[in-house]
């Protein structure tokens, strides 16, 4: 499946263990491949983040994956959602973190990260699914090869700590569709 991949969405695949490494949970998971993808320039999926301003905000995905991985990779959704049944997520972390220590129960202190896994960290399941699913959407479109728009496009189709942090700032798969969209539609 490689080497379907476009030089921009294997920089996303390339680029998500350095995020994984740098963040502690040493595996790859759909918030590092977002990341990734902000990175791009001149890609299509990353010129579709610029433009729906999710690149200004940039800040303000990482504090929201950062909180996420904090909960154990709950989104913010999924802690309102909690909430709503009486069980408080910022409790939970803080007494798990007073008693095991800041982190917790991110993956930061799991066999990945004892082991020192180098750049090539490991890709978790709801990673490898947004990969699966980026064929399956290319494949749908009727596209010979996977570019990082099918990488954007597969991580806001399913549910998902990506599209959950991306609804959080105001992204949906219908907005990622009409920005693609945008460029073809002018030229």
């Amino acid at each position: 499946m490689f080497e379907r991949f476009t030089a921009s969405a294997r920089d996303v695949v390339r680029g998500a263990p350095a995020y994984a490494n740098g963040t502690g949970p040493g595996t790859v998971g759909e918030g590092e491949l977002l990341l990734a993808l902000l990175d791009g320039k001149g890609s299509p999926g990353a010129e579709a983040l610029g433009a729906l301003g999710v690149r200004e905000r940039r800040a303000s995905v990482e504090h929201a994956l950062g909180e996420a991985r904090r909960r154990g990779g709950l989104s913010s959704a999924d802690a309102e959602a909690l909430a709503g049944l009486g069980i408080d997520m910022t409790e939970i972390v803080s007494r798990v973190e007073r008693e095991h220590g800041a982190g917790a129960l991110s993956a930061a202190s799991g066999p990945a990260k004892r082991r020192g896994r180098s750049l090539r960290g490991p890709f978790a399941p709801e990673a490898k699914a947004v990969l699966e699913r980026s064929l399956r959407v290319a494949l749908g479109r009727g596209d010979k090869y996977i570019g990082d728009e099918h990488l954007l496009l597969a991580m806001v189709t399913g549910p998902g700590l990506a599209a959950a942090v991306l609804a959080e700032h105001g992204v949906t798969h219908a907005d990622v569709i009409r920005a693609l969209e945008r460029p073809a539609a002018a030229s």
